[in-house]
């Protein structure tokens, strides 16, 4: 056989051998479909449970989410985002995390 031959079909198998190997490593399509997306939206203060509350906001764990539903409770509505510094244990650093994720509706 001849030397380019040779040559040619190495080529061949290494670069069948390449393209396949890419192909095997890209990852596969995104769902799209609606119940994939994951919606991120407001957290109403005044209706959310403290589970929500945990897993929503930052430095709210499950203490402090149910401290927020026993004042809502105890108080009735919140009538502004800035009411949640009334809650023991949560302060002005905790509110500006999450100030644009809270709403009162």
């Amino acid at each position: 056989m001849s030397k380019a031959f040779l040559s040619a079909v190495a080529f061949a198998l290494l670069t069948s051998v390449s393209l396949s190997g890419h192909a095997a490593t890209q990852t596969p399509p995104v769902d799209a479909s609606p119940s994939a997306v994951v919606e991120t939206g407001m957290i109403n203060l005044n209706s959310a449970d403290a589970e929500t509350l945990t897993r929503e906001l930052i430095g709210i764990g499950a203490t402090k989410a149910r401290a927020i539903v026993q004042y809502r409770d105890a108080h009735g509505p919140f009538t502004s985002v800035d009411e949640l510094l009334e809650v023991k244990g949560i302060g002005a650093a905790t509110l500006e995390k999450n100030r644009g994720k809270l709403s009162l509706n």
